[in-house]
């Protein structure tokens, strides 16, 4: 989360009051909270693989973390996508398990457990810019862009369409106001769970930047060697092989390799074209 920054969108304020005039405060803190963790989970995955949150947005409906995922592996990119649904599922699984330890936590924690399964079913639904929308992106990406864009909006478009018949469907009964208010946030492309990747600015430079120097094996993909980016510090690769130190290799060289794509290349052979 170091780096980030905090907007709170003026409905949010709104609706919270809202929620406090009708007696549902406690319903829009479980939302809130759920959504909040959902997104830090993405942050704190991403921050593995070098990228780190550049905004965080509190919304009406919960949060949105934004950013740019320019250039990262799909092995990098599945495993920030799943963060936040997994996450919202343990938390789930937690507050069920509690009911057979301390039986009387649910009144209080029921609510709790049914947010979490619920934003966890949610974000897996395949509609852009959702989880599940971005995942079907990234299994169509071998296809090309082009035809991965495609599947998405097809998809997106599928799930749009059932959920306003869903919600014509309850209008001959009790209306869910809620399903046409999602539809609408979907159209508009509504929502985050992406990054930036991690640079110093110049005023940073101007006061210093320590410098972080790791001992790590040459076989090693680039991809996998970002784990080692830090925002306050420098990055130096002392890379070995077979026990014995080959080569340094700079932050600004592994940035470079890892813009032109090779993230599936060894750190040994960036040594030997840089």
């Amino acid at each position: 989360m170091k780096g980030g920054k905090l907007r709170v969108h003026p409905l949010f304020l709104a609706v919270g009051a809202l929620s406090a005039f009708t007696g549902q405060l406690f319903v829009f803190l479980a939302v809130f909270c759920a959504a909040l963790e959902h997104e830090c989970a993405h942050a704190i995955v991403a921050r593995r693989y070098g990228y780190t949150l550049s905004q965080l947005v509190l919304m009406p409906y919960g949060a949105v973390v934004k950013g740019d995922l320019a250039g990262i592996g799909r092995r990098a990119e599945l495993a920030i996508l799943l963060a936040g649904p997994l996450c919202n599922l343990a938390t789930g699984i937690f507050f069920v398990a509690s009911w057979w330890l301390y039986p009387e936590l649910y009144p209080y924690t029921e609510l709790a457990a049914h947010v979490s399964f619920s934003l966890f079913l949610v974000n897996l639904l395949p509609a852009y810019p959702l989880d599940g929308g971005r995942l079907v992106r990234l299994l169509f990406a071998p296809l090309g862009k082009k035809r991965a864009r495609i599947a998405g909006m097809v998809c997106s478009f599928l799930v749009i369409c059932a959920l306003l018949g869903y919600f014509v469907w309850t209008c001959f009964s009790e209306p869910q106001f809620f399903c046409l208010l999602f539809c609408l946030l979907l159209l508009g492309s509504f929502g985050g769970g992406t990054y930036t990747r991690i640079l110093f600015s110049e005023k940073r430079l101007l006061h210093g930047v320590e410098e972080r120097r790791v001992c790590v094996d040459g076989g090693i993909t680039a991809g996998e060697a970002v784990r080692f980016l830090r925002e306050d510090r420098y990055l130096t690769l002392l890379l070995f092989q077979k026990g014995e130190f080959f080569a340094e290799l700079n932050e600004e060289e592994l940035l470079s390799a890892l813009s032109a794509g090779e993230y599936e290349k060894p750190l040994l052979s960036l040594c030997e074209t840089v």
